[in-house]
């Protein structure tokens, strides 16, 4: 095969692949596990804290919620950023934190990022 055939045919290739890479990298799977299954019987928020278990159409954020804001109740703003190359906010009011306390989960939206937001699950540890 001459250089000039060699060069068409990898430029074509290319022209295949790399779409056909860009789509498959950006599926569809809208996964929201961030954490294993807690056992709702042993979850504890005032003495292990919160973590997010649930995170929509997840790509890299994460949310943890110490103990101590548990304790306290105030209201409070959360990064959610993780491995993602973006950013967005989550706020736990007093009432989502007399939630915890109870030991129950509580649902809350993201700010918008890279023009979506998250629906964050946030359950004790």
């Amino acid at each position: 095969m001459d250089r000039k055939t060699f060069i068409k045919k990898t430029a074509g290739a290319m022209l295949v692949a790399v779409p056909a890479y860009t789509i498959l990298g950006c599926s569809g799977d809208d996964s929201t596990d961030v954490d294993p299954v807690i056992d709702p019987q042993s979850a504890d928020c005032l003495a292990n804290g919160a973590n997010a278990t649930a995170i929509s159409s997840n790509h890299g954020h994460a949310l943890a919620v110490p103990k101590t804001d548990i304790d306290a109740g105030a209201e409070k703003v959360y990064t959610i950023q993780g491995t993602s190359g973006h950013n967005h906010n989550v706020r736990l009011t007093a009432a989502n934190f007399t939630t915890l306390k109870g030991n129950s989960s509580i649902t809350i939206e993201s700010t918008t990022g890279s023009s979506h937001r998250h629906n964050v699950t946030v359950s004790c540890a």
